[in-house]
């Protein structure tokens, strides 16, 4: 008899007792990572592509780097001791999908293949009021950093220090950029009216 096998002469990985509470522990620990990342799914998902739109300016765009954000999650949900912190590690995932994208964006348009134009979509007039419209083209003439401040406080309602930890900088660079912001935003909609 072999020195690792058990007493009935097989290997603790031939046992079929050894496996099957290894595989039911392994598939339990996976539905519970399902449910959890379904919940986060229905509480947050929509509120997470609204702030990506506001930073990407496509819906699709906004709606891929959520679902990507998610995807990421879902194999990370291990490893996250802090179920409280799970929102702002995914909102900060979000951010940072966004701002990979508009990196991306800026080398295709340094090197464009060929140049399409940018085309409204036909549903944008009636979903947005006139000043909606300006609102958001105000905001999208904003650095990025001032824009991604200007939308976590005002739409996504983060505090100072939720937006300094999701965007990784110091609560006064947050005070600061959301002031510059609000101000740039009050010169160019008061020179619009």
């Amino acid at each position: 008899m072999d020195v690792a096998a058990g007493p009935d002469g097989l290997d603790a990985g031939d046992r079929p007792d050894a496996v099957v509470p290894l595989v039911t522990r392994t598939a339990a620990v996976d539905g519970d990572r399902r449910e959890r990342l379904r919940e986060l799914y229905e509480l947050h998902y929509r509120d997470l592509v609204r702030l990506a739109c506001l930073l990407l300016d496509h819906t699709e765009a906004a709606e891929e780097v959520v679902q990507d954000a998610f995807v990421k999650l879902y194999g990370a949900l291990d490893r996250i001791e802090d179920r409280e912190a799970t929102p702002a590690y995914l909102r900060s995932m979000v951010m940072n999908g966004a701002r990979s994208k508009l990196r991306r964006r800026q080398v295709v348009r340094r090197h464009p293949p060929t140049p399409e134009p940018h085309v409204e979509p036909a549903d944008a007039a009636t979903l947005l009021h006139e000043d909606q419209r300006e609102v958001i083209e105000a905001l999208r003439t904003l650095p990025g950093r001032q824009r991604e401040c200007l939308v976590l406080r005002y739409y996504g309602g983060c505090s100072e220090a939720e937006i300094a930890e999701t965007l990784g900088i110091a609560r006064g660079t947050v005070k600061s950029s959301v002031s510059r912001a609000m101000a740039a935003m009050s010169e160019r909609l008061e020179g619009r009216r």
